[in-house]
């Protein structure tokens, strides 16, 4: 068992979104898992996208194959990578260090085991091992005091 599993944040199949995001690494699923919102905060819980059972949270709305679960991944749609999936991986390229297309291009050539052990070493803090949470760049298991004194936080600000 990996430090991430132990901290209840584990990096399993499920916890990979149809458009290449990794729901563990989501702010609205390290809230749930940690149940930050104890510390005054009232953000969104999310389980992941897979186990909402309801399509991909960020293509659903623009995609008829994401509306229910149909497909596994965006790589198996005829207009992949379509426009809203380039416009999100721009979005998380510059705001939150991560690719959707990078992903979903790694688990095509590589497999999603071998992609899952990449983002177990890619994404783990240095100082505890959880999982780094993408949307402001901290381990909000060791780290979360950083962003109760500033709950606007992103990527590396003092």
């Amino acid at each position: 068992m990996t430090h991430l599993q132990k901290s209840g944040i584990g990096m399993t199949e499920t916890m990979i979104a149809p458009c290449g995001m990794n729901c563990a690494l989501c702010v609205h699923y390290q809230f749930r898992a940690y149940d930050i919102n104890q510390k005054g905060f009232n953000r969104l819980y999310c389980p992941g996208c897979i186990d909402r059972a309801k399509g991909c949270l960020y293509m659903g709305e623009n995609c008829t194959l994401h509306k229910t679960p149909s497909i596994r991944f965006c790589t198996s749609c005829d207009h992949y990578p379509c426009k809203q999936l380039k416009g999100l991986d721009k979005r998380y390229r510059t705001k939150y260090h991560m690719s959707m297309i990078e992903n979903l291009e790694i688990i095509k050539t590589k497999g999603l085991d071998a992609f899952l052990k990449q983002q177990e070493t890619k994404w783990a803090c240095p100082t505890c091992g959880s999982p780094i949470c993408c949307h402001n760049g901290l381990c909000l298991h060791c780290e979360v005091e950083t962003l109760i004194k500033n709950r606007k936080y992103r990527w590396n600000e003092q």
